[in-house]
């Protein structure tokens, strides 16, 4: 923390990926976060800069390096386009700071490596923000899987959809940068990450893929729906389903083994924001003798913000040292491995090893 405050000092690297608002939305609440300060932030895009430096207080810089060397900032969080994190991170890094990168880790390995690097060699705290593993329902999923709870594993479905596609104002708005192939390579690429670091997370890093991604029923980005097979380790196979263009949904999640079954509702956007009956539970399980589904009547958020409002808490807690759990460089790699071999699937017709 800075030597003068009890605060941590956080400066924000670009707003334009949404999600940093959110962040600091959260984090400008002095009742749950009254140890953080808010110090200053930087946008290569003066207009969207300024509205949300105005809207939650923080002087605005005109470069990175005013925000990665100002002495009241401890930690940065890196919201710019995908393809910019590498150069953000190495500087940050460089200048002792701590970091929260959003998701994906980079566009390509080679900048995963050298953020890895960037990490290990100035011994930085480091952490991905993939709002996924602070859901409640999925640490529970994660638990049931832990302890066997339903034997071994045969086939996972995994969805993580979204609609914005079919939304004019992400298309041509200032978010535009999504579907930019250099900024960002593709809406699977972005977006499908969550449900890689998911399997991932759950089982273990996949030794194949077999995908079919492509523009299914718009043209306005490199692609808006895709499908990728994973085998994993002990041959379960993880069924990862992405879509851009999802208007509504319900079933998130099944996964099948040889002692039950467990089966989650309303775990992405559009099963969150879809009308859902009064008393609804996000978690049910059943084995071979039950008479009925055991349900888990965990919290179910009521939008996809409500999920990224969990992501600061625990980043904070890491940089105070009131906890060690992270998600780590290296983890973020998989990520980015496991989706660009879909995508070399997808484009070579072929089953991809991942090593």
């Amino acid at each position: 923390m800075s030597k003068n405050t009890d605060q941590i000092g956080i400066g924000i690297l670009s707003f334009a990926h949404g999600h940093a608002n959110v962040y600091c939305q959260v984090m400008a609440d002095k009742a749950r976060f009254p140890d953080v300060k808010l110090v200053s932030a930087w946008d290569d895009n003066p207009a969207r800069g300024e509205s949300s430096a105005q809207r939650y207080g923080i002087p605005l810089r005109a470069t990175p390096s005013e925000v990665i060397h100002d002495p009241q900032v401890d930690a940065v969080i890196v919201t710019c386009e995908t393809n910019r994190h590498v150069e953000m991170i190495e500087q940050a890094a460089a200048a002792g700071k701590y970091i929260l990168c959003q998701k994906p880790l980079a566009t390509t390995l080679e900048d995963c490596d050298r953020i890895i690097a960037a990490v290990k060699q100035y011994g930085i705290k480091f952490s991905m923000a993939y709002q996924m593993r602070h859901d409640p329902v999925n640490q529970k999923i994660k638990e049931l899987l832990d302890s066997g709870t339903i034997g071994n594993i045969a086939v996972v479905r995994r969805r993580h959809a979204i609609g914005v596609l079919l939304d004019s104002n992400f298309v041509n708005g200032p978010t535009r940068w999504h579907i930019d192939r250099v900024a960002n390579v593709g809406m699977f690429f972005d977006d499908a990450t969550h449900a890689a670091d998911w399997f991932y997370w759950m089982l273990g890093k996949p030794r194949s893929v077999m995908a079919e991604i492509d523009n299914v029923v718009t043209n306005v980005a490199p692609d808006d729906n895709g499908v990728a097979i994973f085998r994993f380790e002990r041959g379960e196979m993880g069924i990862l389903l992405n879509s851009s263009t999802t208007v509504a949904a319900v079933n998130t999640t099944e996964i099948y083994g040889t002692k039950g079954t467990i089966v989650q509702d309303y775990g992405d956007g559009p099963s969150t924001s879809a009308p859902r009956p009064e008393g609804t539970a996000p978690l049910k399980l059943i084995h071979p003798d039950d008479k009925e589904w055991t349900v888990f009547n965990l919290p179910i958020p009521n939008s996809q913000g409500d999920r990224l409002a969990a992501i600061p808490r625990p980043f904070i807690n890491y940089v105070r040292g009131l906890t060690d759990k992270t998600i780590s460089a290296e983890e973020g790699r998989v990520a980015v491995e496991m989706v660009l071999a879909a995508y070399q699937s997808a484009r070579e017709g072929r089953r991809v090893q991942i090593v």
